[in-house]
């Protein structure tokens, strides 16, 4: 396996409520549990970062699925909505991602959009962990 990148990062605090940081200082977050979760809500959480990149991992892969097959993209938007559930002692996650393709007809691109979702890294490492859902929606 030949390593592209590595991306670092340190949490502190207490977690949830906290602070993330990377090394480069691009990245610099309060942490705050959601007001769902008895928090402050004034911060971003861990689901809203695996959220974001999820979805911006997903697009990636969807515009390369879509080049490789000279297929013109334009103006797609990918969603991620990443939920919270008690599983017994525990939690778990799921994952709805939504996928808009403006001008593609609807199957052509649930096609282009299971492709993304065979090669996209975050849909690898998920796979089989948790309950991820692509649909692909027309607005």
């Amino acid at each position: 396996m030949e390593t592209l990148y590595t991306a670092e990062a340190l949490s502190t605090g207490q977690g949830r409520e906290g602070r993330a940081q990377t090394p480069d200082g691009r990245l610099d977050l309060v942490l705050t549990a959601p007001k769902e979760l008895g928090g402050s809500g004034i911060g971003t959480n861990p689901e809203q970062l695996f959220a974001a990149g999820y979805s911006a991992c997903f697009h990636s892969a969807l515009n390369t699925v879509a080049r490789a097959r000279k297929i013109k993209v334009e103006d797609s938007s990918v969603g991620g909505r990443v939920s919270l559930h008690r599983e017994g002692e525990g939690y778990k996650l799921s994952v709805e991602l939504e996928v808009v393709i403006p001008g593609m007809d609807h199957e052509a691109a649930q096609e282009l959009a299971d492709a993304a979702h065979a090669v996209c890294p975050y849909s690898n490492a998920t796979r089989g962990n948790i309950d991820v859902t692509v649909t692909v929606s027309d607005d």
